[in-house]
């Protein structure tokens, strides 16, 4: 049992509860004890696409850190909260309701390298401590502002539009796409998802008291202070009522199943059927085929001399067995990260 188990994390769970859950079926399914962790923190009331690492993928949680991510994203008009969602108290409140047009007129200057300054409700550390901790015994939190890349950002209502940061090429080179809620059809509104009705597309000039969203995002990037932000630009407030997580990294919704699926696969002993392999989580990474004495001196941690190879990292691999994450600098191969399978 070394890979991905995909979440599809419900309303008011917490990552590490995720982990408990995926932890409890190993144990009830029989399959005895792995280490388990989370690739990326989801807040309890965001939803969607949780990466659980079981076993050897444990070691490459960290890296799922540092992928793109897409979410969608309802920011309700009028009123700002302390948290920048609805589990927070007032702060700020305005009479002001934009318009559609308006909403999309202002999506471009929050597309592309911007710098926002995180929630004083985060994970972030302050002297040493948690910033909530810190907001919550009332302690004023000034947080750094920091540069983050929104990739694009548009309506899955109306559809895309102009705030698409055009490369394509990172976005390739990312394992992402256009995200399908930005598809425009030809009566310029996207495709329903599965099981869902077309909604339909608020009036331009129409005031709203909330507009949904869709933003593919670099690491680091904050979707309340996204929220928070679009609200001031339009000359109101506002916050998040609704965060759900569409794709992490290569991960998404295809792949995600719910904690009741989860509890029965255990309960058949089939959690075998849903685990991604290890594998997946490097899919931009290409393979290293290794003989099987360069695989055992890279399991003792030595350096492979003399190797055909561009420079850069790569999946070394004995017949589709981990090996280990390795880096090739001028031939020679040395150890990243090695797997213990």
């Amino acid at each position: 049992m070394h890979g991905w188990i995909i979440l599809d994390k419900p309303l008011g769970l917490g990552s590490t509860q995720g982990v408990s859950a995926v932890k409890r079926a190993l144990r009830s399914g029989g399959y005895g004890k792995f280490k388990v962790g989370h690739g990326g923190t989801l807040d309890p009331l965001a939803t969607g696409v949780l990466p659980i690492a079981v076993g050897e993928a444990t070691k490459l949680a960290g890296r799922m850190l540092d992928s793109d991510k897409i979410y969608d994203f309802t920011v309700m008009f009028g009123v700002q909260t302390d948290t920048l969602d609805a589990e927070g108290v007032p702060v700020a409140t305005s009479d002001v309701r934009p318009t559609m047009a308006a909403v999309e007129a202002v999506l471009a200057q929050f597309t592309g390298k911007i710098s926002q300054v995180p929630p004083a409700y985060s994970a972030l550390k302050v002297d040493g401590e948690r910033a909530y901790n810190l907001a919550r015994a009332g302690h004023e939190v000034v947080l750094a502002s920091r540069d983050v890349t929104i990739y694009s950002l548009s309506s899955p209502v109306r559809g895309g539009g102009p705030a698409q940061l055009v490369e394509g090429d990172l976005r390739e080179r990312n394992g992402f796409g256009e995200p399908p809620s930005t598809t425009v059809q030809a009566d310029g509104g996207p495709p329903p998802r599965a099981g869902e009705e077309l909604e339909e597309a608020p009036l331009p000039h129409a005031p709203l008291d909330e507009v949904t969203l869709t933003a593919h995002v670099s690491k680091g990037t904050y979707i309340r202070s996204l929220a928070r932000d679009i609200a001031l630009a339009l000359g109101t407030v506002g916050h998040v009522t609704m965060l759900r997580r569409t794709k992490a990294g290569p991960f998404d919704l295809s792949s995600a199943i719910s904690l009741d699926k989860l509890d029965e696969l255990a309960r058949g002993n089939a959690l075998e059927d849903v685990l991604l392999p290890l594998r997946v989580a490097l899919d931009d990474i290409p393979a290293l085929s290794l003989t099987p004495d360069q695989a055992g001196a890279l399991r003792q941690g030595r350096i492979l001399a003399g190797i055909a190879a561009d420079d850069g990292q790569y999946f070394a691999e004995l017949d589709a067995v981990p090996v280990a994450l390795v880096e090739v600098e001028d031939g020679d191969v040395r150890v990243v990260r090695g797997f213990n399978m």
